[in-house]
């Protein structure tokens, strides 16, 4: 009998990650000062201008993703 493979999923919810692996990125890039909020109640998160350094570092094309007034 084949030894069974454990994963660790990562969950896709419609156009964003979810699931833990999700949650985990966003407390690590808000603890880094990669996002922000402009008020601990506002839902949403902005990329800082390190995270822009930094997200570019890693190879990621932030031009993929659409500015939003905040």
């Amino acid at each position: 009998m084949a030894a069974q493979t454990k994963i660790k999923p990562a969950k896709k919810c419609y156009e964003h990650l979810g699931g833990k692996l999700g949650e985990l990125l966003l407390e690590n890039f808000a603890d880094k000062n990669w996002i922000a909020k402009n008020n601990p109640a506002d839902k949403h998160f902005y990329i800082t201008e390190l995270g822009e350094k930094e997200f570019t570092k890693l190879g990621i094309d932030l031009s993929k993703i659409k500015s939003e007034e905040i």
